[in-house]
């Protein structure tokens, strides 16, 4: 399943349990996930992983023990206030934790008296903690990401500073859970990419400490605007797409449209709580192992004469994290014979203009060139082989049935040869040994 096509259906709406539900009932190992849960100080014994049927369809059910705090994480305490309103989107997709207080989108009805607390963890003590955590550094930036799109939402909805941003029932144990362990189970699967046509938001309005409000909720639109993120109704009067689902939505999905042509290989359905009138209310994840593909991406250029190389690598980074497919620097000659460099970036339809903000911000040029690119690329997926030197992930690229590239991952055979004290080259030959071995056994 790794290194594949991933296709996400949202009819009902999403939300953080469920992602990581239907992950799980895809295949991802638990294991997984709770590794990454231990080192951010969460525990893994905190998930409570069931299986469910909703209206018919059997699905995979998060629930998260939110007795305790994450180990070692600084809590902040808000006296007692009341958040009233309808059962929000949060009790339609299995938890309790969408923000009321800090965004206004929940709604959900529930007083807490005078002597009551309401706990949260600010938005900057969650960075840190991932940050300094021993995670994968796909985990660690994917769990960054979601965060942070969602702290940038709450910061525009409420006029302040992302860094000022204090998350309540965003931050609390369970929505830390659901995001940190869909991090590490899409770093797991490392798709090659990741479609959706759309994602159900409902309609109608939300009454919460701010007053009434409109559905869809205000920070997962603002999260989805940002993202150019396709939006249906969903034909429910309620809220049926939490903050925390669009914003692992706008960090994951790289083109927003129908399921690509491929073979499906693996389906998971992550069940949502509460029980809807008209559908099942499940999110569905399929791996599609795709032919090769002919598709249209976008180019982006910007030439530079008067940035600091030290710059540049920051800069690829920040867009790279931005949604680029591809980034590298061109030597050129600008006016007056002027050294140069031009930064490229190829970028899908939905995130050509985050990735066009983040070359306006990140570097000093004052405008970009862009264009459409023609392409074809070949279907990928990761396998494990077993060598002297341990566990080699190699990178395979097909078309169809036809196997027509295969490359050790560079990461693990440099770490692999550091730990064995011996030439990346070793490595990298055992790897494709292995790897042609198990081709012949086939």
């Amino acid at each position: 399943m790794k290194g594949l096509h991933l296709h996400v259906d949202c009819a009902s709406g999403a939300a953080g349990d469920m992602m990581l539900a239907a992950l799980i009932d895809l295949g991802v190992p638990i294991d997984v996930i709770g590794h990454a849960l231990d080192q951010i100080g969460a525990g893994r014994h905190r998930l409570r992983v069931t299986h469910v049927t909703k209206s018919g369809i059997a699905a995979v059910d998060i629930k998260v023990d939110t007795t305790g705090e994450i180990a070692g994480a600084q809590r902040h305490q808000h006296p007692g206030h009341v958040h009233t309103g309808h059962p929000p989107a949060s009790e339609h997709a299995g938890h309790t934790h969408d923000d009321a207080h800090a965004s206004g989108h929940t709604g959900h009805a529930h007083a807490h008296g005078p002597k009551r607390e309401h706990a949260h963890y600010h938005y900057s003590d969650i960075r840190a903690r991932l940050v300094g955590a021993a995670l994968t550094e796909g985990t660690k930036r994917r769990a960054l990401d979601i965060f942070d799109r969602i702290a940038r939402a709450e910061a525009k909805l409420h006029g302040t500073t992302v860094e000022d941003v204090a998350f309540h029932e965003v931050g609390a144990i369970d929505s830390v859970v659901d995001v940190v362990g869909t991090a590490a189970a899409l770093d797991w699967l490392a798709p090659a990419s990741v479609s959706c046509a759309s994602v159900a938001m409902g309609h109608g309005t939300i009454t919460c400490s701010h007053g009434v409000l409109p559905v869809p909720a205000p920070a997962a639109l603002e999260v989805l605007r940002e993202a150019g993120g396709v939006m249906a109704d969903g034909g429910i009067a309620r809220e049926l797409c939490t903050p925390t689902g669009a914003a692992i939505l706008a960090a994951t999905v790289t083109s927003w449209q129908p399921a690509p042509t491929g073979r499906a290989l693996a389906v998971g359905w992550g069940a949502g709580d509460a029980d809807l009138a008209d559908r099942a209310n499940v999110l569905r994840v399929v791996v599609i192992d795709q032919p090769a593909l002919a598709d249209v991406v976008w180019q982006v250029d910007a030439n530079l004469d008067d940035m600091s190389p030290e710059l540049c690598g920051p800069a690829s980074e920040a867009v790279f994290a931005a949604g680029a497919l591809d980034v590298w620097w061109t030597p050129i000659t600008m006016k007056k014979g002027r050294p140069a460099l031009m930064l490229s970036a190829l970028a899908a339809t939905g995130v050509r203009d985050q990735v066009i903000a983040a070359i306006l911000r990140e570097t000093t040029t004052i405008g970009v060139r862009y264009a459409p690119r023609e392409r074809t690329v070949l279907a990928r997926r990761t396998i494990e082989v077993a060598t002297r030197y341990g566990s080699i992930a190699i990178k395979v690229a097909s078309d169809g049935a036809s196997i027509e590239n295969a490359a050790p991952e560079y990461e693990v055979c440099v770490a692999a040869a550091k730990q064995h004290g011996v030439p990346v080259k070793l490595v990298y030959a055992a790897a494709l040994a292995a790897f042609e071995a198990t081709r012949a056994d086939r």
